[in-house]
């Protein structure tokens, strides 16, 4: 079986030095490089092309571990970047998924968790602290109850006249067709459509109807 093959890149030589022991004391991972900064990182990893880096946050110089991620992920698609940190904080969090990370775990964490979340991580998952995955599904919890409620709101924002259009355009009929069934002008139809879309702040007809059918 092949060797993961990880870099490490932390500011603390002390740390850096305690996950590389870590990393190799384990003949299924191979630490192949560790990096004390953001610039190093960023020159290093596309030559080394690592199947997983441990990516610290808080690197103390000019570009922090969410930047270099951001920089490298393009680069090297390939590798998967955990940030191995001391931070809890929601902002982090999804700014470092966004930048790129697969990964999120706290320093803290346990040798043999920390060798299972990169083997993990190397598998195709997605590992994170429970206190990490707690706070990602209790975002997306609140985002998810957050767009629902704008929704309803601009499903409300509609007069009865815009609901039977919709509802005709859900039926797939074109706009002379509804002209014709609502005694309406296509023209007037047609102005009705345009302030529809502007409520429900889409710009066709399929994402007009999904939202006004919860889809």
């Amino acid at each position: 079986m092949k060797a993961i093959t990880v870099c490490i890149v932390d500011d603390n030589r002390e740390l850096r030095n305690a996950l590389e022991e870590i990393v190799s004391m384990n003949p299924d991972y191979v630490c192949i490089g560790t990096m004390g900064s953001s610039e190093e990182a960023i020159t290093l990893l596309p030559e080394l092309k690592p199947d997983v880096v441990l990516m610290d946050i808080n690197l103390g110089t000019v570009e922090n571990g969410i930047d270099a991620v951001r920089h490298l992920k393009p680069r090297i698609p390939g590798t998967n970047f955990m940030m191995c940190t001391v931070y809890e904080e929601d902002e982090k969090i999804f700014e470092a998924l966004n930048a790129g990370a697969s990964g999120y775990i706290l320093k803290k964490t346990a040798p043999d968790k920390l060798l299972a979340a990169i083997r993990e991580l190397y598998e195709g998952g997605a590992p994170m602290s429970s206190q990490i995955a707690r706070k990602v599904v209790l975002a997306f919890q609140q985002k998810q109850t957050s767009t629902s409620e704008t929704n309803a709101e601009e499903i409300q924002s509609l007069s009865q006249r815009e609901k039977e259009i919709l509802e005709h355009l859900s039926k797939g009929l074109m706009y002379k067709e509804i002209a014709a069934q609502l005694f309406l002008s296509p023209e007037t139809v047609r102005k009705h459509v345009y302030h529809i879309y502007e409520k429900l702040h889409v710009s066709n007809r399929v994402a007009a109807v999904n939202k006004y059918y919860g889809r």
